[in-house]
């Protein structure tokens, strides 16, 4: 299960979603009414849940996104075949819908990805607010005690949000704040895109190859000129729990 809020950073969301489609999971979507807007002005397009296939690829395609995942079809036909892709791997669901499946318990997921996760969102999953179908199934995935990470981005933090946070992570959610590492060779703002997501798809478990692994060689990164894609790989061993 995937949310997106509204705070900036849909890049992000794009990224993550496009290794999870990488990776053979498939994916259950929601974006708030705020996300709307704000893939609207980050973008350029506006969603419609009616007709949100041609939408969603463009946004994986976007400047940022997934452009270089293998998820993301090239070449002729291209647009086809990322078409069905989305079909066959992506469920789409309104965010006033609260009857939908994965407002359920009994609805199956591996979890949950909130990205990005503004305050408000943040504020709404810690207190259990379930005001929209994001919120409730971040709450339905706390309560059947399956994976939730959130993904903030704004800061800097007031105390309200901090308290909010380790409401989260007391109740066993991931907090991986949106915070690119330089020390994987970097080349432009894609780059740092997929480093974040990245680290979070390893929290949640999902193999991919988006960023250049630390090695414990100092300066290496600078020196790798291998192209960066999106395809599924073993994670392997992190080498380093503060990376």
């Amino acid at each position: 299960m995937v949310g997106v809020s509204g705070a900036s950073g849909t890049p992000y969301a794009a990224a993550v979603l496009g290794g999870l489609l990488a990776a053979g999971h498939p994916v259950d979507l929601v974006l708030s009414r705020a996300a709307r807007l704000t893939l609207l002005d980050e973008t350029g397009l506006a969603w419609h849940d009616s007709a949100w296939p041609p939408v969603l690829a463009a946004w994986l395609r976007a400047p940022f996104g997934a452009a270089a995942t293998s998820a993301v079809p090239s070449g002729p036909g291209a647009a086809s075949r990322l078409g069905e892709l989305l079909a066959a791997q992506v469920r789409v669901h309104a965010p006033g819908n609260l009857a939908a499946g994965p407002s359920s318990g009994s609805y199956p997921t591996r979890g949950m990805i909130v990205v990005p996760a503004s305050t408000a969102c943040l504020a709404g999953i810690a207190l259990g607010l379930s005001k929209d179908l994001l919120q409730r199934c971040a709450d339905v995935t706390l309560k059947e005690g399956r994976r939730l990470l959130v993904v903030p981005r704004e800061m800097p933090y007031t105390g309200a949000t901090l308290r909010h946070m380790l409401t989260l992570h007391e109740a066993g959610t991931v907090v991986a704040a949106a915070s690119p590492g330089f020390y994987a060779g970097a080349r432009d703002a894609a780059d740092l895109v997929d480093f974040v997501a990245g680290r979070v798809l390893d929290a949640a478990g999902v193999p991919h190859t988006l960023y250049r692994r630390w090695s414990g060689e100092l300066g290496a990164a600078r020196g790798d000129t291998q192209p960066r894609n999106g395809s599924a790989e073993p994670a392997g061993d992190l080498g380093h729990p503060g990376r």
